[in-house]
Order: structure tokens, then C-alpha cells, then sequence
């Protein structure tokens, strides 16, 4: 089960589900229908980009939907449906007994939308998968949430327990190559294909949904992209990215910002800053290790990697932020700097809460922790 399970409110009246496609939304819904809600004509789950609501309104089907009983209503795919955010406040005040839970593309401005949803609607994201959930699916070996305090404080004892029942660091491989979505189990040499296929929907159809840009725009959109993957991460310069792409600066902060929100890129600010047509980001990631992979000729930099998947799994739950000092600065109090197994603690020795993450050790030792570790934090 994914971890946004166990954190939504389930008895909350509206509920929004969004995230990357791919990473599990539509099979989070069927389970909790499933093991949660009665089997009866008082639960129906839609898909929106189904071809019935080509020529019927949602209002409509969902009025005689409550007029037979009607009490449970799951959405799906609502980014294809023109005008959803204002049929489905609409539907939320009519109906009071209703409980609604929709999904959708990650790149949906519920807050901007043409109906104020924000007042309304419990919003939650789903991320790809933890390499604790990796390891829960591909191995059936089932281990708690860890918060990143306890790990800060009692990293030694909580990896010695780990390791009494599997080697992290022997399944970290295929994890950062193919793991990081659910659909790895389906077939492992179809992953990159289903991955590339993936990124394209986004970029072809959900983006477009949300944006409503045209299909040149798309190819200047796969152009970014495209530069950004083939050097991140990188520290930008907005000008130089206009020239390769032949883009207007506006449009390339627009577009890293759909980018992001469609869970291809992470942008990387300074503190108390962020997306903005005067304020670049200090670097830009590529999302996850599986999209380094994907976009590779050659065999991504394992040190881009580390950094790369630090920032995906602390994103989750925490404000992660660029410094000078280190790597990362984590909730405006943390400073971690990512290395290999002989990584020294000579950067951060003036710093106070600062710690080194460590890649290819097992176990770690005072403010030195392993970083397969910050897999355990969802």
C-alpha cells in the first residue's frame, strides 16, 4: 500500500489526488474503494477522459447518481474534463452528503483555477516510490515511516535493525535504475520504454490540459527538457537556455514551473525564494534517478544521482533549499552535503546540524549517515 494511504483523511468531504502519471493515483483510489467502501450502487468510480462525457455534463450524471443513493464519488483523470474545478464545486454544494475524491495530473493549479476550490478541498500529493516502498513491493519485506529527526538522532541503532533483515545497498542499484514507479514490477525489460511513454503523455497530454499550450509550444516545452536533462544538475543561465531553445526568458520561467509541477524537474532556490520572473533557480534536477537513466547515452554520474535522489526523497515531506555551504539545506536548519563512502567531514566542520550523506556504506557513524537511509522517510 502506497504511503499516501495511510496519511489521508479519508472522512474529509473533498478530496484532491494529485501526482506524477504513472506513480499510482487511479490504483490508491481502487484500494481504498475496495477494502473500505461498501459493494453497492452507492460507490461509483469515473474516469473523466471516458467517452460518455463527450456529450453528457458531470453535474447531470452525478444529480442522478445521489438521487439513487448515491454517496461516495471518485473522479479520476479530471484534467481532461473541460471546466472540472467548476462542476465540481458546483457538485460539492448541492450535494452535502456527497464525499468526493478526484485525481489528477500533478500540474493542475487547484488554487488558480476558474472556481476557488482552496477552501474546500483536502489536497494531497503523491510522490514515486521510497525506497521503502520499493522494498516492500519488490521483495515483501515491510518496514515503518522514519522521520528524518530520528534518523538525524539515531541513525546507528535504526540501520542496525534494517540490516538484520535485508541489504540495503545490494537492491539500491536496481532502485535508482528502475524502481522508482510501481510499474517496474509489470515488466522489467518494457521499464524504459513505459517510462519514455510515460514522459510523453505527460508532455503531449497532461501538460497540455492544464496549460492549454499548442503543439509547437510542445516541441519547445521537449526542447527544455531535452537541454536540461543532458547537464542536470546545472546551475542555469536563463539567457543561454532562450538562445538553445529559442524561447522568450518568460516562457522558459513558465515552462521550468509546468516542468516541475508535472514531476520531471526540480528547481533548487535559495532560501525564502522561489519560482519567479526575477529570481532564477540556483540549480535544476532531473526529477529521479529513473529519468537520469532514461535520458542518458551513457551511464549517468553516480554523483549526480546521490543528489538527485536526496532531493526527491526529502521533497516529500520537507522545504529543502540551495546554500553555499553544502549541498542542501533541509527546513531552514539542516545542512547535509552527499558524497561517497570516503566523504569527509572537513566541509562542514564549522557547521552546526550539518551532516554527511554517505553513499555505499551500510552503516554510519556520529554525524556521517548512509544514504539509502533517507529512503525511509514515506
Amino acid at each position: 500500500m502506497r504511503y499516501l494511504y495511510y496519511d489521508i483523511d479519508w472522512t474529509d468531504r473533498l478530496i484532491a489526488v494529485t501526482g506524477s502519471r504513472g506513480v499510482g493515483k487511479t490504483t490508491l483510489l481502487l484500494q481504498y474503494i475496495k477494502q473500505n467502501l461498501p459493494k453497492n450502487e452507492s460507490v461509483i468510480y469515473l474516469s473523466l477522459d471516458d467517452l460518455y462525457f463527450t456529450n453528457h455534463t458531470l453535474s447531470d450524471f452525478v444529480e442522478d447518481f445521489v438521487n439513487k443513493g448515491g454517496e461516495y464519488l471518485f473522479l479520476d483523470e479530471v484534467h481532461k474534463y473541460a471546466d472540472w474545478s467548476i462542476e465540481i464545486k458546483n457538485i460539492y454544494d448541492s450535494f452535502p452528503d456527497l464525499k468526493i475524491v478526484f485525481s489528477g495530473s500533478s500540474v493542475l493549479q487547484i488554487y488558480k483555477g476558474k472556481a476557488d476550490l482552496s477552501r474546500r478541498v483536502s489536497f494531497y500529493n503523491l510522490q514515486a516510490l521510497s525506497f521503502r516502498e520499493f522494498l516492500s513491493i519488490n521483495d515483501n519485506i515491510h518496514f515503518p515511516v522514519i522521520s528524518l529527526e530520528s534518523i538525524l538522532k539515531d541513525h546507528l541503532a535504526i540501520a542496525g535493525d534494517i540490516l538484520n533483515k535485508i541489504k540495503p545497498l545490494a537492491k539500491q542499484e536496481t532502485y535508482f535504475k528502475m524502481g522508482m514507479y510501481p510499474f517496474f514490477r509489470e515488466s522489467k525489460n518494457r521499464f524504459f520504454q513505459r517510462l519514455h511513454e510515460t514522459v510523453n503523455q505527460i508532455l503531449e497530454n497532461d501538460i497540455p490540459a492544464v496549460a492549454k499550450i499548442d503543439y509547437q509550444q510542445i516541441s519547445k516545452l521537449k526542447k527544455l527538457l531535452y537541454v536540461i536533462s543532458t547537464s542536470a544538475p546545472f546551475m542555469p543561465n536563463i539567457s543561454k537556455l532562450a538562445v538553445k531553445t529559442n524561447m522568450e526568458r518568460k516562457t522558459i520561467y513558465k515552462y521550468l514551473e509546468l516542468l516541475e509541477n508535472a514531476y520531471l524537474i526540480n528547481t533548487l532556490h535559495h532560501k525564502n525564494k522561489g519560482m519567479s520572473a526575477f529570481n532564477k533557480p540556483e540549480k535544476i534536477y532531473l526529477d529521479n534517478p529513473n529519468l537520469m537513466w532514461l535520458f542518458s547515452e551513457n551511464d549517468p554520474n553516480i554523483g549526480n544521482i546521490r543528489e538527485t535522489w536526496f532531493y526527491n526523497q526529502l521533497k516529500a515531506k520537507h522545504k529543502i533549499n540551495y546554500t553555499k555551504e553544502t549541498d542542501f539545506l533541509v527546513n531552514d536548519r539542516y545542512f547535509f552535503e552527499i558524497g561517497g563512502k570516503n566523504k569527509t567531514s572537513k566541509q562542514i566542520q564549522n557547521l552546526d546540524n550539518a551532516y554527511i550523506v554517505a553513499d555505499n556504506i551500510e552503516s554510519g557513524i556520529y554525524n556521517k549517515i548512509p544514504l539509502w537511509l533517507f529512503g525511509f522517510l514515506y
